[in-house]
């Protein structure tokens, strides 16, 4: 089963089962692939605010590629591909989130729905992404921590830490998600046709939160928990929905719903490129 690590460096278990070198390359490649369909996206379709969603895609692939090399050296694993995978693979959803952060506050100007927002769009993006840089500071502080501990206790705060970094990304997520709700809701009275998107986020939101919330579970149980005790819960719920995330806004990309080329316009729908608001006149209206 599972070995201390034999660098000299920790005296602690890496892990608590043999990884699987075939499950690792598997998720290998279907990442690799999912990061050359985005870069192709966001080069075509010069939306750049993507930036952060294909590096996070590279690390969820440089993640399986850890994996790999520490299931290639069982049982006499070293700390160099586990610190790798450790890092990377706890990081590259905190990547995929700002993007995704950043896709509502151009959706909602898009749809010329700002006075539907809860929240100005001015700040919308700049709150959302400002947790998320938190949120990944403090987890990649936290993973720090662990890859140079040589106690127990050492590796005990860095998990407490990136047990922070992680509740405060749900937090963050879970005011998102309100959002997005809110305004969807709002919205949805007045357009003539559906805005689907919402769909996609809510999904890919969805997934993240639940990835999260794993994490948390995982980290809070810590290396005697049942959740790092067996491989299966982090291909399930780390490495499949990061995947699905990946998926779906490849299917449904911001690029094809926000280019106004690609778009049919209708002058009864201004939340679908009209110049004017009438929505706002509609609700000023209401309220005379």
């Amino acid at each position: 089963m599972a070995s201390n690590s034999t660098d000299g460096v920790h005296n602690f278990v890496l892990y608590n089962y043999n990884p699987s070198k075939a499950a690792a390359f598997l998720f290998l490649i279907l990442f690799g692939i999912a990061t050359i369909a985005h870069v192709y996206f966001m080069v075509r379709h010069r939306t750049w605010y993507f930036v952060p969603f294909v590096i996070g895609l590279v690390f969820e692939a440089v993640g399986y590629v850890g994996r790999a090399l520490s299931a290639g050296e069982t049982p006499n694993w070293t700390t160099g591909p586990y610190i790798l995978q450790s890092l990377t693979l706890l990081l590259g959803p905190t990547l995929l989130a700002a993007s995704i952060y950043m896709t509502l506050g151009r959706l909602v100007r898009f749809l010329q729905a700002e006075q539907y927002s809860p929240i100005r769009t001015t700040w919308l993006t700049k709150i959302f992404v400002t947790g998320d840089v938190l949120s990944f500071l403090t987890q990649g502080g936290g993973g720090g921590i662990i890859a140079q501990a040589k106690t127990a206790d050492k590796v005990s705060l860095g998990e407490n830490v990136v047990l922070g970094g992680l509740i405060l990304q749900i937090l963050f997520f879970g005011v998102f998600m309100a959002v997005t709700i809110v305004v969807h809701r709002r919205i949805a009275g007045f357009a003539t046709r559906r805005p689907t998107f919402f769909y996609a986020l809510y999904g890919v939101s969805a997934m993240i939160m639940v990835r999260s919330i794993f994490r948390v579970a995982e980290y809070a149980g810590g290396s005697d928990g049942a959740l790092q005790k067996s491989e299966v819960y982090i291909y399930v719920f780390d490495a499949t929905l990061m995947l699905v995330v990946a998926v779906l806004f490849g299917v449904y990309h911001p690029s094809k719903v926000m280019d106004p080329h690609s778009i049919e316009r209708s002058k009864s729908t201004p939340l679908y490129g009209s110049s004017s608001y009438p929505l706002r006149d509609r609700t000023e209206s209401t309220a005379a």
